[in-house]
């Protein structure tokens, strides 16, 4: 199993684009393994299925890497570890938080990082909106985390001043423009499609408007 799931990774991953190292390749099945067995127990996510766990969690997460731009970055609602933990295996060069409120959830991602050696991840355990950090992020990124709007309010204390948000969504750009406060600016919409999959979704890109283009 584990070698089928190499191989299907990393002719996938390449064909994104990705240049993952077998060191990597092996953190991410891993990841999954861990998920797996969690999963039977604590209910971390609602996909039971080890090949949709590869492609919804894995793969969709690090589709929308070569497209994030930032090298501190926050992963709020962040769950089972999606999309962060894909994404820092991936980006070395860039330094993570995992942030949730479900204290089973930030549990089973400490056990992540202590089995992974992914040791410049942090996890917190809190409501972002509570959340009273040393310092903001230039990136944020969210997955099923909530609605836009609440979303934004939300996270707006945490986001630096030339901070970007980026959120994996099915809502059109027309949808998230009605929703973006005059303080920030809609910058991008990726449609990203994941290998051999027939289905596809959004990368917003949601900056402050007296930010630079990223």
């Amino acid at each position: 199993m584990a070698d089928h799931d190499l191989q299907f990774l990393k002719a996938s991953t390449q064909s994104m684009g990705l240049s993952l190292s077998d060191t990597q390749l092996e953190q991410l099945v891993r990841f999954v393994d861990l998920l797996e067995k969690w999963n039977r127990t604590y209910n971390l996510t609602a996909i039971r299925n080890r090949q949709e766990m590869l492609v919804r969690h894995v793969l969709e997460s690090l589709a929308v890497c070569p497209f994030i731009q930032g090298s501190l970055r926050l992963d709020v609602g962040t769950g089972a570890g999606i999309p962060g933990i894909p994404l820092a295996i991936a980006d070395t060069n860039s330094r993570y938080t995992l942030l949730d409120s479900n204290g089973k959830k930030t549990r089973f991602l400490a056990e992540v990082k202590r089995q992974l050696g992914l040791t410049t991840l942090q996890i917190k355990t809190v409501r972002v909106e509570s959340w009273m950090p040393d310092g903001t992020y230039d990136v944020l990124v969210t997955r099923a985390f909530a609605d836009l709007r609440t979303t934004l309010d939300r996270i707006d204390h945490v986001l630096g001043n030339e901070g970007t948000l980026y959120t994996m969504t099915t809502d059109s750009a027309a949808e998230v423009s009605t929703v973006v406060p005059d303080t920030m600016r809609l910058a991008g919409v990726h449609e990203i499609s994941v290998p051999g999959q027939d289905w596809s979704f959004n990368l917003i890109k949601i900056q402050r408007c007296h930010g630079e283009a990223l």
